[in-house]
């Protein structure tokens, strides 16, 4: 963690002789303007990874947990096109550890894979919403948590649910590797309603409601549906 922070700061230049001002790159002559800022965010992802770096600290998940989404969305998982990226793959050996015929890339395994993109739509089905999986992990962090609206209590309930989804995935693909073991996809639906239960429910004694319950209406249980 502390070389990957490091990493990130490897190109930073301090110049302790001159005076400190605002430069905006995205022009060239440094000077915000309203075109400027909207040519940078139309022609950049739907959130930069700085701005989504804010949201995946959830006081109420694990901090590996939040560790591991933080390394996902700086594309800093052991992926096998990542592997491939360090020399420690063969070009021939970055097929998606589900074997679905994909490379193994972040996105594909996050969020397309035939394999684990079904967890997905369960999960908007149990909230009552639908949509279409973007092709980014920015853009889809995004679309998800705020699919049931702009309300701070819906975004870190859904916030919640992402980051445990995303943790139950990169689970699975580790024991398919290194356990040769997997679990059907309904299995991993029954996780997210379990883990999702006792994280809210620690440290909680407003949180009165039982586990059938949750799992029927979590919205409900909430007071956002």
């Amino acid at each position: 963690m502390v070389a990957e922070r490091r990493a990130l700061l490897h190109t930073v230049v301090l110049h302790p002789n001159v005076p400190d001002q605002w430069h905006w790159y995205p022009s060239i002559m440094g000077i915000y303007t309203v075109r400027t800022g909207y040519h940078f965010l139309t022609s950049q992802d739907l959130l930069i990874v700085g701005t989504l770096d804010v949201f995946i600290w959830h006081k109420k998940v694990s901090l590996k947990v939040s560790i591991l989404a933080w390394r996902l969305l700086h594309d800093m998982l052991p992926t096998k096109t990542n592997l491939l990226n360090q020399g420690i793959l063969s070009s021939e050996a970055t097929i998606c550890s589900t074997a679905c015929g994909q490379d193994e890339t972040a996105s594909h395994l996050f969020l397309h894979c035939d394999m684990y993109a079904p967890l997905w739509q369960m999960v908007r089905s149990l909230l009552g919403v639908s949509g279409v999986d973007p092709q980014g992990l920015h853009a889809h962090f995004f679309q998800f948590t705020n699919c049931l609206g702009g309300l701070k209590a819906c975004r870190s309930f859904l916030q919640l649910l992402w980051l445990l989804c995303v943790w139950l995935i990169w689970q699975e693909h580790n024991n398919r590797l290194f356990k040769n073991s997997q679990l059907p996809i309904s299995e991993h639906m029954d996780k997210v309603k379990f883990h999702s239960y006792w994280w809210l429910k620690a440290n909680n004694t407003t949180f009165v409601f039982g586990s059938q319950r949750w799992w029927s209406e979590p919205l409900r249980c909430l007071g956002i549906g």
